[in-house]
């Protein structure tokens, strides 16, 4: 994200970058992503294309917002400054989100106090209407204050509690994106804060689970059957039930560690810290390397119309190889010819 580059795409206007990209080379993080306010964003987000490469398309038409996806992954937005650069900042959620930096050159425009709130790493509203006016931003404070080692100022947080009840409001596409980028401390300062509940969710499985737990077992710990509100995957469906049907083997033999295997796989191991059993892991990883290559029997040799009774008795016969009752395929046949007698 050449500077140049975005000097000339915004040539002859006045621009800005504004947002996260100003905070974050104030906190000397890397700056992956820029914002950036001008009169025609249509116009220089076309232009920057033809010059950087990737993809320019209509981001927001409510903002006239565009964004150019760059080939490495990077995004350049660019949003309609409407009125002054005063106004837009006043528009923005916290001040230290509220910043402008011209692109022409020249001093940062900071009316709202963000430089010294990012010196103090404080997180602080810009209005107190900031979160009726977007609600996503309750979700966003938290996460914030999560990802940059932030605090809540009073008034701000006095906020929050006073709106919490309109965090479900936002689209869950964006709730998920909020959520998806939380830590475990992040997930209970919702909590403590009264945005955990109106989604759904509850704290108390987060105790459980260590230290290095996956987003999407927080997500599932946090939420529980909760997050299928949202607009998960067909496959973070299945994830999710798959956690939240799992208990814990009774013990590490090689019949309960078949038992939660198939209730689990191939999701076992996360079951295993969704659960707090951490302690199985070896086990569960040892029985995965042994597993066999082949099936002792396949469905079309028992000699039986299809039919569940197929799928049980190959069930059964893969449970008794793994507890090692039976090993050959012979032993296979006998169990099934016991199996069918009865």
């Amino acid at each position: 994200m050449d500077p140049e580059r975005i000097r000339a795409a915004v040539a002859g206007e006045e621009a800005y970058v504004v947002g996260g990209a100003v905070r974050d080379e104030l906190l000397g993080r890397p700056v992956l992503d820029l914002d950036v306010a001008c009169r025609e964003p249509q116009r220089a987000a076309r232009a920057y294309r033809a010059a950087a490469g990737g993809a320019a398309f209509l981001l927001s038409e409510r903002h006239g917002a565009w964004r150019v996806a760059l080939p490495d992954g990077r995004t350049v937005d660019f949003t309609e400054l409407r009125g002054t650069v005063e106004d837009d900042l006043a528009g923005r959620d916290f001040t230290i989100n509220a910043i402008a930096v011209p692109v022409a050159g020249g001093a940062p425009i900071d009316p709202h106090g963000g430089r010294a709130d990012v010196s103090a790493r404080i997180l602080r509203a810009v209005s107190d209407r900031v979160f009726e006016e977007d609600p996503l931003r309750l979700l966003r404070a938290v996460r914030l204050e999560d990802e940059l080692g932030f605090r809540l100022e009073l008034a701000t947080e006095a906020l929050v509690r006073r709106d919490a009840a309109l965090c479900a409001r936002p689209a869950g596409e964006r709730i998920l994106a909020e959520l998806a980028r939380l830590s475990a401390a992040g997930y209970r300062r919702l909590a403590e804060l009264g945005l955990l509940s109106p989604l759904g969710g509850s704290p108390g499985p987060l105790d459980r689970l260590p230290p290095d737990a996956p987003a999407d077992v927080l997500l599932v710990a946090a939420l529980g059957p909760a997050v299928e509100r949202l607009p998960v995957s067909n496959e973070q469906r299945r994830f999710a039930r798959a956690l939240l049907r799992a208990r814990r083997p009774a013990d590490a033999s090689p019949r309960e560690l078949h038992r939660f295997r198939r209730a689990t796989e191939p999701w076992a191991l996360e079951a295993l810290a969704f659960l707090g059993a951490g302690d199985l892991r070896g086990d569960v990883e040892a029985a995965r390397a042994a597993d066999p290559p082949a099936p002792l029997l396949r469905g079309d040799e028992l000699g039986l119309p299809p039919g569940p009774e197929i799928g049980r008795l190959l069930e059964l016969i893969e449970e008794e190889r793994a507890a090692g009752t039976i090993a050959t395929r012979e032993d296979a046949l006998e169990l099934l010819a016991r199996e069918t007698c009865r």
